[in-house]
């Protein structure tokens, strides 16, 4: 029978979620001292995965807290449009904290290893560097121009990333936009 529930208790680790039983405990106990002898990435995340369990309600809570708070950084970027350094600080905030927010409902672990998925490793990637970029222009640079190119480029780069998780969404957004952009009668 405990073969049978461990990859159940594994499972309910790897999303993050509180595993009640007392022989899991004892199987945490042998691997966190396992975790203590191999310092590798993957351990680190595990031992984070397993000190950081929340229940149902408080995933729900946490997602709800940071989304709605990413939202209100993205439509209070609106107010300060026409100043484009806080805009595009308080866009990328919202931005970030609304990603974030889904790390509450799958694990940290499990997000991270769905943005780095084969199939949308490179939107991953575009979103990550067009954020430090409108970062970078708008803190370090001061320059309006590029900090709203990096904003446009930002919110391209996170529809094409949002694309990603809907199955054949981007192929269709693709030839739509080919279909609409050809000049060829």
């Amino acid at each position: 029978m405990e073969k049978s529930d461990q990859p159940v208790e594994e499972m309910k680790m790897l999303v993050g979620m509180e595993v009640e039983d007392e022989q899991s405990a004892a199987v945490d106990d042998e691997e966190s001292s396992a975790v203590n002898s191999a310092a590798d990435d993957s351990s680190f995340m595990d031992e984070f995965n397993r000190n950081c369990t929340l229940s149902t309600k408080q995933r729900i809570q946490g997602f709800a807290i940071c989304f709605v708070a990413g939202l209100t950084c993205t439509f209070l970027s609106m107010l300060v449009f026409f100043n484009p350094i806080k805009f595009g600080i308080a866009f990328t905030l919202g931005n970030l904290l609304a990603i974030g927010s889904t790390a509450f409902l799958i694990g940290p672990k499990r997000q991270v290893a769905m943005m780095l998925d084969p199939v949308r490793i490179y939107a991953t990637a575009l979103y990550l560097a067009s954020m430090i970029i409108a970062l970078f222009c708008a803190l370090y640079v001061h320059n309006k121009l590029l900090t709203l190119l990096a904003i446009t480029l930002e919110f391209g780069a996170l529809t094409w990333y949002s694309l990603s998780y809907i199955p054949f969404a981007r192929s269709m957004v693709s030839r739509v936009l080919v279909s609409c952009f050809d000049t060829e009668f």
